[in-house]
């Protein structure tokens, strides 16, 4: 049996290597990465290397010869991804891949999040490929309030056009441990809903916050069109100013504050709590 991981040196892929290989012999398992250079480590600890870059056709079928099971992690290139996971996927299929796992989003298909549609198109081509296909719908991660943590450190404020929404976040590592038991599995589900055990709001957010600082941090709850403005005057760029406020507005609908314990019960422990991951950035 050989499993693949694609983006393996990056944060998440370096991640479900370190879990996979708890769970399966590092002769098993592939690490599909675009520098070879960054994955010396990997192939130290016995894991197979090959190149594999998502815009680079004529690495993929070669890289995929002889895996059954893939993990395709989701491109970072939003606006381009659905192209590079179908070329993926293509490959994947020619190769006689059996079974493909895919970094999906929290309630993909219900959902205003920005970041919907390229997942959802993936998933739908997944669907009609013929490959038995697991979506890991991941939730979001704790790791994406670390710039909150520093903003706070420096301010005294998280400033959110959330409201009272919750964010049911885990750890990046818990989302890593789910795909590699979820590749590893012998009868995995089809559709994971992966989130936090803890669903928190901004003034949980801001009360860990401080006590990671050791002083007093407040929110400072503002107007969708407050946070674009207040953003903006700080510098912010109009597409990451954006972005902000609407992930801020799919919190304060509830779409990430989804708690299903779909994610503690397939890594088999607790979520990691938010002040933990927090205390660990500062």
């Amino acid at each position: 049996m050989s499993f693949a991981v694609t983006g393996a040196t990056g944060a998440l892929g370096t991640l479900v290597i370190n879990a996979l290989a708890d769970r399966v012999p590092a002769d098993q398992i592939v690490a599909l990465v675009r520098d070879l250079g960054k994955a010396a480590p990997l192939a130290a600890r016995g894991v197979t290397v090959r190149e594999f870059d998502y815009d680079r056709s004529d690495t993929l079928a070669p890289a995929l010869d002889s895996v059954d099971r893939l993990l395709l992690i989701s491109s970072n290139q939003v606006g381009r991804r659905f192209a590079q996971h179908k070329a993926v996927i293509d490959a994947a299929v020619g190769a006689g891949v059996s079974r493909i796992a895919y970094t999906s989003l929290l309630g993909a298909k219900a959902t205003s999040n920005p970041l919907a549609s390229e997942h959802v198109a993936t998933e739908d081509y997944l669907a009609e490929s013929g490959v038995t296909p697991v979506l890991l719908r991941n939730g979001w991660y704790t790791e994406n309030f670390v710039g909150t943590l520093h903003s706070a450190a420096q301010t005294g404020t998280v400033l959110t056009s959330a409201g009272e929404g919750r964010v049911a976040s885990a750890a990046r590592a818990d989302y890593a441990e789910a795909a590699a038991a979820a590749l590893a599995a012998d009868r995995p589900s089809g559709i994971y809903e992966l989130s936090g055990d803890v669903a928190w709001t901004q003034a949980d957010l801001a009360a860990a916050i401080g006590e990671v600082l050791g002083r007093e941090i407040t929110v400072h709850d503002v107007s969708p069109a407050e946070h674009a403005s207040i953003l903006a005057e700080a510098g912010v760029d109009a597409g990451a100013a954006g972005f902000a406020v609407a992930i801020d507005a799919t919190i304060a609908a509830g779409e990430l504050g989804i708690v299903t314990g779909d994610l503690s019960r397939l890594i088999g422990r607790p979520t990691t709590p938010l002040i933990d991951t927090l205390r660990a950035a500062a």
